[in-house]
């Protein structure tokens, strides 16, 4: 009995031991597996945790001649690690503040607290971060940081917008051309230690890592020395009549090319975070308004389109009308009445709403929104910047006489300042539309970018710009230059209710023209909001705020004078 009962002991002592055999065998051909072999693939994923991707830099932003409007700016924010100190608080205090800018006493209070990692300091340069690495601090580490900075401050800044790298948000072109400037032809990765240091090895080009990855560098179309001007005396204007806001667009009609974009009041970019998105809002491209009398000169044209009227057309102003339900007289009927038989000269240079009205009774409501369609009003102008608005152009089948009427004269739709100025430049361009733009693009580039269109013959637009420019020539516009002969017209319009119905007893005042009018290189146009005091035009405080702009672009951009020239 004892004897069967050894044997048992034994027996199971030996499955113990085949067991524990087994199980250290199969232990040891995992570890070879896990360690020699990689079956769970663990160097691939040590690999992964120490690598990066290369940092990549937005590209700079640039105006037409290279003058840096945009850039990015390398920065490191300085971390302690308090489990890994070598120096008392105090001792490492003494060794850093004269790098991070920081009191002694201030900095050893803030390394002494409870916490495990401990941010020191923001916005560390390179040169700076050098210094602190040569003392080799191991409770030290760095981490780089992309800040976008906009060297010229306000300048230009509702085109450039804005960009917040930590949380990849942008506005404005930064928004635009996000893909442009970030563009890189390879991706580079490496490996870092945990202070951040590139590990390097056979797969690290060296050339790669020293320098950081840049995207591609924007050119812009804009001319800082007009953007400038332009933003100057918008600024004057606006604290002057005491205007809430205002803009002025530089274009060449020929190209479509955007010289000036400027909205007043600015903002700086570098501290976008201190402003309201109203006050970064680009209002002269997002914002909609009654464009007033500038909006006879597309009045005239779509009558030219239609073959309705023709540079020696005559029109009986009456001096007052009734459309629909109500009367509508010119601005200087209670002292001058009715003109009687006018001329498009008349028309222009004393701004006649009844001609303007009758001209467009001329056309039906089809006729009138299909050639106002042509000059892209109702629709965007494809200008290369974000928040476009479409504006507003109800269809005919809405229309009623006096919505035919209020179109005439510029109150029966609402426009943006974007699509007044595409719209004039045609006329400047001999009746070719094109799309207005920011962004200077290769020949290739323009094929599929740019539209061109015809929307006026070319006599017609010729006649157009001598009818303007005769009725800047024969008034007493504060816009007529000495040496330049220029195509223009005021407008003054009642500022709708934020309700959206009826409207307030605020104005815009504006004026748009183009010059030297023989041969157009410049359409400029300047609307103010709201402003304030006695006698408020188009006249009166648009005018000369072009007149200001327009001598200094004649200088900006060498222009030769057409107006008493020797022949």
């Amino acid at each position: 009995m004892k004897e069967k009962v050894n044997k048992n002991f034994d027996r199971r002592i030996g499955c113990l031991q085949s067991v524990f055999y087994i199980t250290c065998f199969l232990l040891v051909v995992y570890l070879f597996l896990l360690q020699v072999c990689d079956i769970r693939h663990c160097k691939n994923k040590a690999k992964s945790q120490r690598t990066s991707k290369m940092y990549v830099l937005r590209g700079e932003i640039v105006d037409r001649y290279g003058f840096k409007l945009a850039a990015d700016k390398t920065t490191f924010i300085l971390y302690a690690h308090p489990d890994y100190y070598d120096h008392t608080p105090q001792e490492l205090a003494e060794i850093l503040s004269p790098y991070v800018k920081i009191p002694v006493k201030e900095l050893t209070k803030k390394l002494a607290t409870d916490k495990k990692i401990i941010t020191i300091k923001k916005d560390l340069d390179r040169k700076t971060v050098r210094e602190i690495k040569k003392k080799g601090l191991r409770e030290l580490s760095y981490e780089v940081k992309n800040k976008r900075v906009y060297p010229q401050g306000t300048l230009a800044s509702h085109i450039l917008g804005f960009y917040n790298p930590n949380a990849d948000t942008a506005g404005g072109i930064e928004y635009k051309a996000k893909d442009y400037l970030e563009y890189v032809d390879k991706t580079i990765t490496y490996e870092k230690s945990p202070n951040g240091d590139i590990i390097y090895n056979i797969s690290v080009n060296p050339a790669d890592v020293s320098a950081p990855v840049k995207g591609k560098t924007l050119t812009l179309t804009i001319d800082s020395a007009v953007q400038h001007v332009c933003e100057k005396y918008l600024l004057k204007a606006i604290q002057k009549y005491h205007a809430p806001r205002a803009a002025a667009i530089v274009m060449d009609p020929k190209t479509g090319e955007i010289l000036a974009l400027a909205v007043a009041p600015n903002y700086d970019p570098n501290e976008y975070g201190k402003y309201t998105m109203q006050e970064m809002k680009n209002w002269a491209i997002t914002d909609v308004y009654p464009p007033g009398s500038t909006f006879k000169i597309i009045t005239v044209a779509c009558g030219f389109m239609n073959k309705k009227i023709n540079k020696n057309t005559n029109i009986n102003d009456t001096g007052k009308i009734k459309i629909g339900w109500w009367d509508v007289v010119n601005y200087d009927y209670k002292t001058k009445g009715a003109p009687g038989l006018i001329d498009l000269v008349y028309l222009f240079e004393h701004s006649s709403n009844i001609g303007s009205i009758k001209i467009s009774q001329m056309m039906t409501d089809r006729e009138f929104y299909d050639s106002l369609k042509l000059f892209n009003f109702g629709e965007k102008t494809g200008i290369d910047l974000p928040g476009e608005s479409v504006g507003l152009l109800p269809q005919p089948k809405f229309w009623d006489v006096a919505t035919h009427g209020a179109m005439g004269y510029g109150y029966g739709a609402s426009v943006t300042a974007i699509q007044m100025v595409s719209a004039v430049s045609a006329i400047a361009n001999n009746g070719v539309w094109i799309t207005p733009h920011l962004i200077k693009y290769s020949p290739e580039e323009e094929e599929t970018k740019i539209v061109k269109r015809r929307v006026l013959e070319e006599q017609d637009a010729k006649d157009i710009t001598q009818l303007l420019v005769k009725s800047v020539e024969n008034g007493r516009n504060p816009a007529k230059m000495d040496d330049f002969y220029i195509a223009a017209k005021t407008g003054t319009s009642r500022k709708p209710n934020a309700s959206g119905t009826g409207y307030s007893n605020k104005l815009y005042t504006s004026m748009i023209g183009y010059f030297p009018a023989t041969d157009p290189k410049a359409v400029l146009y300047v609307v103010v909001d709201s402003p304030s005091g006695e006698g408020i035009w188009g006249s009166t405080i648009a005018a000369p705020i072009f007149k200001e702009i327009s001598t200094e672009l004649v200088r900006i951009l060498n222009l030769n004078p057409d107006k008493n020239v020797k022949k």
